[in-house]
């Protein structure tokens, strides 16, 4: 989708709001009412839900958008590259796109490593093929990478964790119900098929198939359950590299990581019984199971990427049977998740440097800077926190980064050249550019080398452990960054979003980290009494709320009240920003700035979307995420005209303020500029 109809829905919405006299009843009460009803008709109308999709919004149509752009991109670095970048990338999209040379090259991608893996005749050869196959961004057996070091939050270090089994969950191998046993089934009937594409003789499929199987489910038994995994506390479990090899003689792990290229002298084992078995299994199976298992890995990890043969059979264990999709995205949307999945930094430098202009980035920055300067006022007022807190706070919102468009380090571009002859091979040069590029994250003073979001992917977010604002190059486009709107208008989508993130700092999970962004809680008994006092106001006022589409269901306001007072907050500081910094605004811009706020969150959705959503969502849906905030800001009622008491003004009594605001930001027009 090209940013035309987005514009065009959103100015039908501002079209909308502004077509009937501000002191008419009628746009009082319309406003007074349901402001994202009101101020959203525009889109609500213009972008019904399509056929077969079960939701649609403003910000799903922006990530459609910013795919666009990268095929635009891409496609424009096929036939003219500017640059090495630009030519690599163009190479590998070409190489994709062609389906007819895909189908010509067949298998040939995979030759090289399936001929080592036949290679394998003893025990210690086993090893040097699994970091071998790591090196190419293929983990088997294990997966290795590159995280924060929980002891010091300015360095990465290499984690060792699950991974390398065909099936999501390791419970899948070892539960004995039915409908788990008909996917074993179904399963084992896909290994067999990815075995017989990489040359496997009929005849041997059955035996081949089984030897997987079982190597898998032995690993799988001494894996944890995922539930256990989300606490990144159970998998942080650092050990000094030098006593590894005498620990995992079979695994060989000490050459493993040379091969990485990580000479750090820790990393982190989560789970030294589940590598323990690994290198037993290494010593106790026959070469003929870790060959049977190896090449099953590289096929089935490769399969989207090589011939049709392959993409079907994939997409129908993969795609139908475990994510439950009717057919496969089109070819141009898989060659693009695979250029994003290998070389997502190399597209997201050139992205930014064709989408995001100096001008956009430089204000984006200043108004960011002044939403984090009103947080800094806003913090100092607080009436929750005492005078440490404040000064822990003042000097945590000191350090904070704001990182706009790109990493500001970047990446070593140097790779192997491709051509347009093999998507595969392509697809393996690239991967092992990524590979090396993560492995270079481990190390001294290295975790702020890369986000954890691309450049081309929508993104507001803010890295709890590096203390820094990350605002992507997609994200500077309407609805958040609409470059054709007011200056009010930005402060209430962008600004607000901001402040939404920041919040985030300084709320019940960012007391956990410190202005040296140190693991220590900083506020005392008292304060936490008073947050969660808080939190219990804003549990119970958005539970009342009524889900849209469904009879009988409120929001979960347990589930989402983290998400709903950062909403809060970020509504609160970007008025407090835009007030600060804008002189003469009248009720005209005013309401331009809620509208703002109201744009990112049209949304229509199925029952059954809304049910799924409600169930599982820590966000509110898209009509109380712009409701809520603006039913407890007294200049909202003062800008439309809502009296005490209406829907969208709750009484002052039953309000949700976070900070007081000062009085020159309670929603009174000042004189001089706009």
């Amino acid at each position: 989708m090209t940013l035309r109809p987005l514009c065009y829905a959103l100015a039908l919405g501002l079209i909308a709001g502004l077509a009937v006299s501000p002191a008419s009843a009628q746009e009082a009460a319309t406003a007074c009412t349901d402001f994202n009803a009101f101020a959203n008709a525009g889109w609500l109308a213009a972008n019904p839900l399509p056929a077969g999709k079960t939701s649609n919004s403003a910000l799903e149509q922006l990530d459609a958008h910013a795919r666009q752009q990268q095929i635009d991109l891409l496609n424009q670095a096929m036939q003219s590259p500017q640059g090495d970048v630009q030519k690599l990338l163009g190479d590998f999209w070409a190489s994709g796109l062609s389906e007819p040379a895909v189908e010509r090259d067949g298998a040939q991608p995979l030759a090289p490593l399936l001929d080592r893996i036949i290679a394998i005749k003893r025990a210690d050869n086993i090893a040097p093929t699994i970091a071998a196959l790591h090196q190419v961004g293929i983990p088997v057996a294990f997966h290795f990478g590159a995280d924060i070091d929980l002891r010091d939050f300015s360095r990465h270090i290499g984690y060792f964790s699950q991974g390398g089994l065909g099936l999501p969950d390791p419970a899948y191998y070892t539960r004995t119900d039915a409908p788990t046993a008909a996917l074993l089934g179904q399963y084992r009937a896909y290994v067999q098929k990815i075995l017989a594409l990489t040359g496997v003789k009929d005849k041997d499929l059955a035996k081949q198939s089984q030897l997987v199987i079982d190597l898998e489910t032995r690993i799988a038994k001494a894996s944890r359950p995922l539930a256990e995994l989300r606490d990144p506390r159970v998998n942080y479990a650092p050990v000094a590299i030098s006593g590894l090899a005498a620990q995992y003689p079979n695994l060989q792990l000490d050459q493993f990581l040379q091969a990485q290229g990580v000479s750090t002298p820790t990393v982190s084992i989560g789970n030294p019984a589940r590598l323990a078995e690994i290198d037993k299994l290494i010593r106790e199976l026959k070469p003929e199971q870790w060959r049977a298992y190896l090449r099953w890995r590289v096929g089935d990890a490769m399969a989207p990427y090589l011939a049709k043969s392959w993409r079907d059979a994939e997409f129908d264990f993969h795609g139908r049977v475990l994510a439950g999709l009717t057919a496969p995205p089109s070819r141009e949307q898989q060659v693009l998740d695979a250029i994003n999945l290998a070389a997502g930094p190399m597209l997201g430098h050139e992205y930014a440097a064709r989408y995001l202009t100096a001008d956009t980035k430089s204000q984006a920055r200043q108004v960011a800077t002044q939403v984090r300067d009103a947080l800094g006022a806003a913090l100092q007022r607080d009436p929750r926190l005492g005078e440490s807190a404040k000064a822990e706070a003042a000097a945590k919102l000191a350090a904070m980064k704001i990182e706009i468009g790109t990493p500001t380090r970047d990446l070593d571009y140097t790779i192997q050249p491709m051509g347009r002859g093999s998507f595969g091979g392509n697809m393996l040069i690239a991967s092992t550019w990524r590979h090396r590029e993560e492995m270079r994250r481990i190390g001294e003073a290295n975790a702020d080398r890369r986000w954890d979001v691309l450049p081309q992917q929508p993104a507001l977010a803010y890295d709890l452990a590096q203390n820094r604002l990350i605002v992507t190059a997609a994200a500077l486009q309407a609805p958040l960054w609409n470059p054709l709107a007011q200056t009010a208008t930005r402060y209430g989508s962008y600004g607000a979003l901001v402040g939404h993130e920041i919040s985030h700092g300084f709320d019940a999970r960012g007391r956990f980290i410190d202005a040296q962004t140190e693991i220590r809680n900083w506020w005392n008994p008292q304060e936490v009494a008073a947050w969660d006092a808080l939190v219990q106001r804003v549990v119970a006022q958005y539970g009342a709320f009524d889900y849209p589409m469904l009879t009988g269901t409120k929001v979960d306001g347990a589930k989402t009240h983290d998400e709903n007072i950062a909403d809060l907050a970020g509504v609160e500081l970007a008025w407090a920003a835009y007030n600060a910094n804008t002189t003469g605004a009248d009720k005209a811009t005013h309401k331009a700035f809620f509208e703002g706020w109201a744009s990112l969150w049209p949304q229509h959705m199925t029952a059954e979307n809304a049910a799924q959503r409600a169930a599982h969502n820590v966000h509110a849906p898209g009509q109380w995420r712009t409701n809520g905030p603006l039913m407890n800001l007294a200049a909202f009622g003062d800008t439309y005209g809502c009296k005490a008491g209406t829907p969208m003004q709750l009484k002052a009594d039953a309000r949700i303020v976070l900070w007081p605001m000062p009085a020159a930001t309670k929603g009174k027009a000042k004189a001089g500029r706009k």
